[in-house]
């Protein structure tokens, strides 16, 4: 029985690890997209925009790839193996929360300031 149980996690974490891999690609090839529409002039990206997009792809793929390596370990794991997952967990969410801070400040960067929005609609009063 324990064999089965860990054939099927580990299925599942090449599941969810196919999934973390899909969503970093998607999002690659998505912001890629949007990056050429505003070189070819169809659309008016910012640098900012298109970094936001693909940075919130990139979060959401650190999730899944840090869930399959937490899948990994979850059956009869050894002190070797905890210890590999405590690394890997550490260095992803790290990685995930200086993602997540950066994003944030462009977010704040990219959100209209009041005080000028009804500046400027008062020039054009």
């Amino acid at each position: 029985m324990e064999e089965l149980l860990v054939i099927a996690v580990g299925y599942l974490r090449l599941t969810v690890e196919a999934i973390g891999a899909a969503v970093v690609g998607f999002g690659a090839l998505a912001t890629t997209y949007r990056y050429v529409l505003t070189l070819v002039g169809v659309r008016d990206y910012t640098n900012n925009q298109i970094r936001l997009y693909l940075g919130r792809y990139l979060a959401l793929g650190l999730e899944f790839q840090l869930g399959a390596d937490i899948l990994s370990t979850a059956v009869a794991p050894t002190l070797d193996e905890v210890l590999l997952l405590g690394a890997i967990a550490a260095i992803r969410t790290g990685l995930n929360y200086f993602l997540s801070q950066e994003l944030e400040r462009e977010r704040q960067q990219e959100a209209p300031r009041p005080e000028r929005d009804s500046e400027r609609d008062a020039a054009r009063g």
